[in-house]
C-alpha cells in the first residue's frame, strides 16, 4: 500500500465488506470496514479474523475478552451464528486486525441514495439510480482509496458480557 521505496507509516490498512446479519445493529450487510491489520486488540473492539474451523473464511466479530487459548469473540446480533459459543476461543494468530472505520456503499443494496436505509427513505423516486447516486458511489470509491486513520468504531462491552449475546458469519475481505 503505497510506494515500495518508502518506509511504512504504520500497520497495513485494508478494506473488508460485511456479509450477513451477525453484527446488527452495529454493522449491516454491505457495510465496508477500514481495517488496521497487525495492531493490538482490546476487549470491545470489532475485529476481522479467520474462522477457526474454515480458515479461508474471514469473519467480523466483537472481541469479548481473552480466554485460555485466545480471544472469545461474539457477534452483536443474538439471533445469528456462529461465534465463540460454537467454536470456542480463537487463537491469537487468527485475529488479523481491528476495524476502525465503517461506511455504507451509498445507493447500494438495502440503502437509499443517501445511504440512510431502505430505498425511498432518501430522495423520493431515485431508488439508488441516476446521476446523484452515481456521484455518491464515486465518492465512496474515492474514500475507499484513501489512507484514512479515523477511528469511529469505538470499543464497547461485547454481547454476552452483561448486555446480551450475539453471533454469526458477517465479513469477508472485500
Amino acid at each position: 500500500m503505497g510506494d515500495p521505496g518508502r518506509a511504512a507509516a504504520g500497520p497495513p490498512l485494508g478494506v473488508a465488506e460485511v456479509v450477513g446479519p451477525s453484527m446488527v445493529p452495529t454493522l449491516r450487510h454491505g457495510d465496508r470496514l477500514l481495517v488496521r491489520y497487525g495492531v493490538p486488540v482490546r476487549a470491545g473492539d470489532v475485529v476481522v479474523l479467520r474462522h477457526p474451523l474454515q480458515q479461508d473464511l474471514l469473519i467480523v466479530k466483537r472481541a469479548a475478552g481473552r480466554r485460555d487459548g485466545g480471544w472469545w469473540v461474539l457477534g452483536d446480533n443474538p439471533y445469528a451464528e456462529p461465534d465463540s459459543r460454537q467454536f470456542g476461543a480463537v487463537p491469537e494468530e487468527l485475529v488479523l486486525g481491528r476495524a476502525v472505520l465503517r461506511w455504507r456503499l451509498l445507493g447500494g443494496p438495502g440503502t437509499g441514495p443517501a445511504g440512510l436505509g431502505p430505498a425511498g427513505r432518501g430522495r423520493p423516486g431515485t431508488g439508488g439510480r441516476g446521476l446523484f447516486a452515481a456521484v455518491l458511489r464515486a465518492v465512496d470509491r474515492a474514500v475507499r482509496a484513501l489512507p484514512v486513520r479515523i477511528a469511529v468504531l469505538r470499543p464497547r462491552p461485547a454481547p454476552g458480557t452483561g448486555t446480551g449475546a450475539g453471533a454469526g458469519k458477517s465479513g469477508r475481505a472485500g
